[in-house]
């Protein structure tokens, strides 16, 4: 595995790797003031399909293995303070070597990493929550619901039809139950979609007296030119409501948005690229018939 390219802004820096056979991924360094947050991927592409991302607009490729998940830290030479499983790729459908990786991070004779410091995030497949409660690590536990309702889910997320939308919830709170952790569910606020005031009461039945926090993400631009983005004070007045409903709500900062770093835009650019050039090659091969 190696660097293939590296782009930088004032806090963020995205990283580009090529693995060995020739496929990329892209992994995300955010510094801060005494280390850095790491962005890590699952997968090559992403089969979820979720229409604020450019991750899954190219198709899923196939999983990393646990080695090629671990090397994109060991490779930024970088002081980590926080890992999360956010980049390209769903990682719980990659369960087998991504719990294998957090154990390599987690080993005292290795990188020895805090489990504290470690964020799964996630669309949720129950059965695959169901695995995850029983194990024993202890980390953090981020869900990307997105919406209120089933109907809503199903146009955000399309290829997570087959979840129903309470049992993603009821599985994520039964994680929360079993470790004693406050689990976050992440939220983009699409307008005249999940922004509706019955969807507020919904989120209000499901957590208020949970531990639960709703972090309300922004839309960061991507390919897909149908999606409305919100205005700020949109997603402030959408705060104000669910607080007012007794939630502990956040708001996600979002960084390196010129570099195309920022959640939701990390792509299989190179990928993408190079299937054109073996399209291109493929088509001056073939003879001209009349």
């Amino acid at each position: 595995m190696l660097v293939k390219n590296i782009c930088k802004s004032s806090d963020t820096e995205k990283y580009v790797y090529e693995l060995k056979d020739n496929k990329y991924i892209e992994t995300v360094f955010i510094k801060r003031r005494d280390g850095g947050t790491v962005c890590v991927s699952t997968q090559v592409g992403c089969p979820v399909g979720c229409i604020f991302c450019e991750s899954g607009r190219n198709g899923f490729v196939r999983n990393l293995t646990s080695s090629e998940i671990v090397q994109q830290i060991i490779l930024l030479r970088r002081k980590v303070n926080r890992i999360v499983f956010m980049g390209m790729g769903e990682p719980l459908f990659n369960y087998d070597n991504l719990i294998k990786a957090i154990h390599i991070l987690r080993d005292r004779y290795g990188i020895n990493f805090p489990t504290d410091g470690i964020t799964i995030s996630t669309v949720g497949p129950v059965d695959q929550l169901k695995k995850l409660r029983e194990e024993h690590l202890k980390i953090q536990l981020t869900i990307s619901l997105h919406a209120a309702t089933q109907s809503a889910r199903n146009r955000i997320i399309p290829h997570m039809r087959i979840y129903a939308i309470e049992d993603v919830v009821k599985q994520a709170l039964s994680y929360s139950e079993r470790h004693n952790r406050k689990i976050v569910f992440a939220y983009l606020l699409l307008p005249g979609i999940n922004d509706r005031p019955s969807d507020v009461r919904q989120l209000a039945k499901w957590f208020r007296g949970k531990k639960v926090m709703i972090n309300v993400l922004q839309y960061n631009p991507t390919s897909n030119s149908r999606i409305k983005a919100p205005q700020k004070r949109e997603i402030v007045a959408f705060k104000h409501q669910l607080e007012q409903a007794g939630l502990e709500v956040t708001m996600r900062v979002s960084h390196g948005r010129e570099i195309n770093a920022a959640c939701g835009q990390l792509a299989n650019t190179y990928n993408k690229f190079k299937k054109m050039i073996k399209s291109a090659r493929r088509i001056d091969a073939e003879p001209i018939t009349h």
